[in-house]
């Protein structure tokens, strides 16, 4: 992007401050990863762009598409100070804002030049949250009212924001997002003591209560439909907050005090919203300069046959992670508190990148934590498609996960004594429970079985994982793991598996000087020291790598055959078999 940015530059396209502010704004955007798919299809009528269910935000399609989108702050003149952002107000940070209009007229020039499909909007907290929510709403307004701009929109509420503003924006957003920030109550106060947790969950509240009223209120995955038994209820920070929307009906949560009326509330159709004939919203004050200087790209009658819905692509929100000391934990319940009190989308966990050298905050060469972020990733995914609860993930007793193993199999393990499962007779919740089967799998699973057994050859045209998936399951009363596996053996083969998997990626990542990957013939070649010496390769790689054959796809065979040899054999094995 920022090339074709220069190529815009140089070629007088855009003028020097612009393209300032784009570098500064643009760059700043970067540490808020509460964007991806939509999920939903804004209805187009006679206006520019769409917003595809397929993707928005450097998303991969089923098609092989890259959709992307203009990620970028209003401001990063912020009037807070939160020790763990680059835009506090003590940062020596080069401040930049943007007027609404410029960055409009900025989004749609880079749509009609094809640099992408949607808009994802943030901005630092400069004057007040208000003033921040009208300066947002106008550049989105004149998105969608002056260029007729359809596409994929994505706005961030800043905490505090008042209730009308942040209904205007809804209703020209298709998600919107209030990032939590922190895992407690605890660590706002310690590394943002100016946000509070009202601030944050008021806006939540309202942006259910009025999916509630709209009946466009869906739940993410398949929480509604798989209710863990061992959901333990809210989290503490959460308690405190209203359940009931006026008259009754409840206004958040998901299994626990949500009306039936929202629990089977689906999407309302296109057409059906293009049969609504009243405008969504009240003309706001600068609606009328817009008229007598630009007009309107949509036609008065055009527009009135369409009703704009609030946030229809729902709410996000994201949470920073080893900023502060909770437990992995303390994490997924809050997590699954937000989906079931606020019926949340989505919960995106930012690693945490040392930017502030403060006492309260790792120290600056830390690296972040991307393997726990990937390991709360999928704990997030039992949570939302496999009827898992935060209790069943994590205990007590084990507060955080096992970053060397998919928490999955962590489960499963735990509990060997439900395995293994017959895929014939199992129900879908209890085939989801088994390593290597997912949703898709399970589905096709429950299809076959209405017209005949499902034998174990079909498992793997289903899109069972089975190298995984055997060593848990029987088909119809066949059980194809080879001899009985413990616990402690399964998780050494699995572990080793990750590993070695990991090992080959590394050594296949690494790059010559000149950009080209090295084959297995190339690395064969280098000395150890040159070995250690390149990017990804870690103290001992060199000597590791010049001692082995060239390197080979992993034997699991082998490995289980090795598995009976105890820990010195398995070692052995895989420093024989790199790859």
């Amino acid at each position: 992007m920022l090339s074709q940015l220069g190529m815009i530059r140089e070629g007088g396209m855009m003028e020097s401050g612009i393209f300032e502010k784009l570098t500064v704004l643009g760059d700043g955007a970067k540490y808020d990863v509460s964007c991806s798919s939509s999920g939903h299809a804004r209805l187009n009528v006679g206006r520019i762009g769409s917003a595809a269910c397929a993707g928005i935000c450097h998303s991969w399609t089923a098609d092989g598409r890259c959709i992307s989108l203009l990620k970028v702050l209003l401001s990063n003149d912020c009037v807070y100070d939160c020790k763990y952002c680059i835009n506090r107000r003590s940062s020596d940070s080069v401040r930049r804002t943007f007027e609404p209009k410029e960055l409009a007229d900025l989004t749609i020039e880079f749509y009609r030049r094809n640099y992408i499909e949607g808009l994802f909007l943030s901005s630092a907290v400069f004057v007040s949250p208000d003033h921040t929510a009208e300066r947002m709403y106008e550049c989105l307004w004149l998105l969608r009212e002056v260029h007729g701009f359809a596409g994929y929109v994505h706005a961030k509420i800043v905490p505090g924001v008042s209730a009308e503003l942040l209904t205007q924006i809804g209703l020209v957003a298709d998600r919107l997002s209030v990032n939590i920030e922190l895992p407690s109550s605890e660590s706002l106060s310690l590394l943002a003591p100016q946000k509070k947790p009202d601030a944050i969950f008021t806006p939540m509240t309202q942006i259910t209560r009025t999916q509630i009223e709209q009946k466009t209120l869906k739940s993410a995955g398949n929480m509604r439909r798989l209710k863990p038994a061992g959901y333990g209820g809210d989290d503490d920070w959460l308690s405190g907050l209203p359940r009931n929307v006026d008259g009754g009906a409840a206004a958040t949560g998901g299994v626990r005090g949500m009306p039936e009326e929202a629990a089977g509330a689906t999407d309302t159709t296109d057409a059906a919203l293009a049969a609504e004939i009243e405008d969504a919203a009240d003309v706001p004050a600068f609606r009328g300069d817009a008229r007598k200087t630009g007009g309107h790209i949509v036609s008065e009658n055009r527009r009135k046959t369409y009703k704009e819905k609030f946030a229809p692509a729902g709410q996000t929100t994201q949470m920073i992670i080893g900023a502060s000391s909770e437990s992995d934990r303390q994490i997924i319940k809050m997590s699954e508190a937000l989906y079931r009190r606020f019926t949340m989308k989505r919960v995106y966990f930012s690693a945490y990148v040392p930017v502030a050298d403060s006492p309260a905050l790792p120290p600056l060469l830390t690296p972040p934590p991307l393997k726990r972020e990937h390991r709360l990733y999928q704990a997030d995914w039992l949570l939302r498609f496999y009827g898992f609860s935060a209790d069943e993930i994590l205990t007590e007793d084990a507060p955080d996960l096992d970053y060397d193993l998919d928490p999955k199999v962590v489960w499963a393990l735990r509990h060997i004594e439900v395995f293994p499962i017959e895929v014939n007779t199992a129900t879908e919740a209890e085939l989801l429970r088994i390593p290597g089967v997912g949703n898709i799998s399970v589905q096709r699973i429950m299809r076959q079985r209405r017209v005949q057994k499902v034998r174990y050859e079909d498992l793997k045209k289903m899109g069972v994982v089975l190298k995984r998936a055997r060593y848990f399951l029987t088909c119809d009363g066949h059980y194809y793991g080879g001899r009985e596996q413990g616990p402690e053996k399964l998780r050494a083969l699995f572990a080793l598996e990750e590993q070695s998997a990991h090992t080959i990626e590394t050594l296949h990542g690494v790059q010559t000087s000149s950009g080209a990957a090295l084959s297995s013939a190339s690395l064969d070649a280098l000395s150890g020291a040159t070995l250690e010496a390149m990017p990804g390769a870690s103290c001992g790689t060199g000597h590791k790598s010049a001692a082995l054959p060239p390197v080979k796809r992993l034997d699991a065979s082998a490995i289980r055959r090795e598995l009976g040899g105890g820990e010195k054999a398995q070692l052995s094995l895989f420093e024989t078999s790199l790859g």
